[in-house]
């Protein structure tokens, strides 16, 4: 695995995600070397004094130190936004400060492995550049918008068309990257949209099991066999995207109700009670490190006007009554 290396970031919000989807690339692709830029001071002391093997943690201010230009976009973006601004040239330090590494691909922290990502790559054999479609199921085509890849997983090859397409994405983002959709544009992802068409070499991901998520499962035929997850009696799941999972008092929820998205018992047993243990497994790891240290929402919502706050109470009640509905439903999963 020296030829591929992996990236993430996330601050101790995500420390738990993270730490789990360390863990399940660990084991499914042994010795993959995972580097993680962390967002926060306390994020770094605890990876640091974790001392995990495989584990590169980077210090937020080291890589701003090594790219002025996305740090100057800081003071211009709200905290959700610059993170977004990281992601291509944080995927450039990382293949500058690997240089063994033929691939070096990115990864969302609350992805979840099921199996070997092998797959991906045979299938990238070719390509400079790889990108996985969001595949949005019936009655989600209003979520185009977004984009249609999803940053959830993002692969460049250490070859000119695979840098070139990344430094254009890296200049793209340092231009405009804002939580909200412009035209064409959306945060860092709908820039991906326009990657198969501009450079040669980048290779839209076909693969039904990597990137599954409560958006695209819908329309799949989803079994278990021989112990593990199948899609449409062909493709093994490689990695799950628990895009939504949160935490609220002694249970987990999660965001299928926001995406029309069944929760079958097979969903429920062989996805999200091994993620939540791997989490809750995570959460106890983390703790001892970050006792003092508050837990903020970083995606926030905006709240300008009476009307805006009005708004936000509204869905908060509907969160909470959803929650509740879930609790009762069995779809909650209790926190171990």
């Amino acid at each position: 695995m020296a030829n591929r290396a992996y990236c993430t970031y996330f601050d101790h919000n995500y420390l738990p995600r993270g730490l789990a989807l360390y863990h399940s690339l660990q084991r499914h692709a042994r010795g993959a070397e995972l580097w993680v830029l962390c967002l926060s001071e306390a994020c770094h002391r605890a990876l640091t004094a974790l001392d995990l093997p495989n584990l590169v943690p980077v210090r937020l201010a080291d890589f701003e130190g090594a790219n002025p230009d996305v740090a100057a976009t800081r003071s211009t973006r709200s905290l959700i936004e610059y993170y977004f601004t990281c992601s291509p040239a944080w995927m450039l330090f990382v293949l500058n400060g690997k240089p063994d590494a033929e691939w070096v691909t990115y990864l969302d922290s609350d992805l979840f492995f099921f199996a070997s990502p092998d797959p991906i790559y045979d299938e990238m054999k070719d390509a400079a550049f790889g990108i996985v479609p969001h595949r949005f199921a019936r009655g989600l085509e209003g979520q185009r918008r977004f984009g249609l890849y999803n940053v959830g997983w993002v692969s460049v090859r250490r070859r000119n068309d695979g840098v070139q397409a990344l430094r254009w994405w890296r200049e793209r983002c340092i231009e405009w990257c804002y939580d909200r959709v412009e035209g064409d544009r959306f945060a860092d992802q709908r820039y991906l949209d326009r990657l198969p068409e501009m450079f040669g070499g980048v290779h839209v991901i076909s693969h039904l099991g990597a990137n599954l998520a409560p958006w695209n499962f819908a329309d799949c035929d989803l079994q278990w066999k021989d112990g593990g997850v199948e899609i449409e009696r062909r493709y093994p799941l490689l990695f799950f995207h628990f895009y939504g999972v949160k935490r609220s008092g002694g249970y987990y929820f999660n965001s299928h109700r926001l995406y029309h998205a069944p929760f079958s018992s097979l969903m429920k047993h062989k996805l999200y009670e091994p993620y939540t243990a791997a989490l809750a497994e995570a959460e106890r790891a983390a703790a001892p490190y970050l006792k003092d240290q508050q837990i903020d929402t970083i995606r926030k919502p905006v709240a300008t006007t009476l009307g805006d706050r009005m708004s936000n109470a509204l869905r908060k009640a509907r969160m909470m009554s959803i929650r509740g509905l879930d609790i009762l439903t069995g779809r909650a999963i209790a926190a171990r």
